[in-house]
């Protein structure tokens, strides 16, 4: 990169670079961890929390004033009405890592009043570093991203994610997934929707889908892609993505292309309050701020994000959208 990096994004890859540290040290020997579960098929290991407490000490340090959110201990740490969020996954990915299967990535994103400004994604065992900040690019190392210029989903590498979770829809999912692989040239699903969202931005897949993801699982890499001049939303093809556990990204053509197969598999929330995580008496939270569904490119601005269960559609995504 020819410009020097933004000091907030400078101290999230100083903390996703010893997480991956701590993460490598373990994969050598990976029979000495300690496994527990949070469901069927839903592990987190002592790897887990050692890296994210590295992450959030490197945070805290030197932004006290922040909150954080992250995956094993949500909103434990860090201020709780900071504007200044950040968005952490130590380890997307970790059933792959604990088979030694080599993909899985450290995922920091900072929102900021609602919109993700700065984002990491960084890929240990490549030692691939995924960087964007708003407004100046995303890059993979020192090389600038750009999403693909396929314009057929016929001629299309698309990436994918499998529930596993129990209370995951399967069936709706196979149906999805008929229509899709019938639909493209090839279906991946390698296990680790950090990185799949960073392989969109480098133009590697054409597109991507997956339903049950966490915002950490999203966070970072949506910034990566509109930033690579990509598209992302939900399967109605809206700005209403982070928290509605369902997501669709490519470049502008294809994600047209697949919106137009998954919109009559939405299943967004409109007016459910309820919604673990979507409490309107708490609009003012700044976690809630963090959800908003910043990244995408139909985002608002921050005070008409009090509703946080607010819809806001793009128009013409799979068309008009600025490369």
């Amino acid at each position: 990169m020819s410009q020097a990096l933004h000091p907030m994004l400078n101290i999230a890859v100083k903390a996703a670079r010893s997480a991956g540290s701590i993460i490598n040290r373990a994969a050598l020997d990976l029979d000495v961890l300690k496994i527990g579960s949070k469901g069927p098929n839903d592990f987190v290991s002592e790897v887990d929390r050692h890296a994210e407490a590295v992450i959030i000490e490197t945070l805290l340090d030197a932004y006290p004033g922040h909150g954080i959110l992250a995956e094993e201990s949500g909103r434990e740490h860090g201020a709780r009405d900071s504007e200044y969020v950040w968005i952490i996954d130590p380890l997307d990915g970790t059933t792959n890592f604990l088979h030694g299967f080599p993909v899985y990535a450290v995922s920091i994103a900072l929102a900021v009043r609602g919109q993700v400004q700065q984002a990491v994604v960084y890929d240990p065992t490549r030692n691939d570093l995924f960087i964007a900040s708003k407004g100046r690019g995303a890059f993979l190392n020192d090389r600038r991203l750009r999403v693909s210029k396929r314009t057929r989903l016929s001629d299309s590498l698309v990436g994918t994610g499998f529930p596993f979770r129990r209370g995951d829809n399967f069936k709706r999912y196979v149906k999805m997934f008929e229509e899709v692989m019938q639909s493209c040239a090839g279906l991946r699903r390698p296990g680790a929707a950090a990185l799949d969202l960073c392989y969109v931005a480098a133009g590697y897949y054409d597109g991507f889908f997956e339903t049950g993801l966490n915002p950490w699982d999203v966070a970072a890499g949506s910034l990566m892609i509109t930033e690579a001049g990509g598209l992302i939303g939900n399967f109605a093809g809206e700005s209403d993505y982070l928290h509605q556990r369902e997501v669709v990204a490519g470049n502008p053509k294809v994600f047209g292309q697949l919106v137009s197969i998954l919109a009559p598999y939405t299943r967004v929330i409109k007016d459910e309050p309820s919604v673990p995580g979507r409490r309107p008496e708490e609009a003012g939270d700044a976690v809630l701020l963090a959800l908003g569904g910043g990244a995408a490119p139909a985002a608002e601005p921050a005070p008409a994000r009090k509703a946080p269960v607010r819809i806001r559609r793009q128009t013409s995504p799979g068309d008009d959208a600025p490369m």
